[in-house]
């Protein structure tokens, strides 16, 4: 360890914020202060939502997912992120 990280009191969030931001953290750790840690309980933050498409479209998209045996909605997953990542 290099030297002591004093935190200073802070009068609010923002403030807060911009002391993270702009705090250099190798004046005062090096590389073998640190150790590996792991979060198994962290999930990806998701929110459900609610669409309507046409009886037919998801008749076929159920079909699809059946026939690869994933879900059905995992499957929409998938097909959104392909149409928003090839399309950039």
């Amino acid at each position: 360890m290099k030297r002591k990280l004093k935190l200073p009191k802070f009068k609010n969030e923002a403030e807060e914020r911009d002391f993270w931001a702009n705090l250099d953290l190798s004046e005062y750790y090096e590389a073998s202060d640190l150790e590996r840690v792991s979060f198994p309980n962290l999930k990806p933050t998701s929110r459900s939502i609610s669409i309507r498409i046409p009886e037919y479209l998801l008749n076929r998209l159920k079909e699809k997912a059946n026939e690869i045996n994933i879900p059905y909605q995992s499957l929409i997953k998938e097909y959104i992120k392909k149409g928003i990542f090839s399309s950039s």
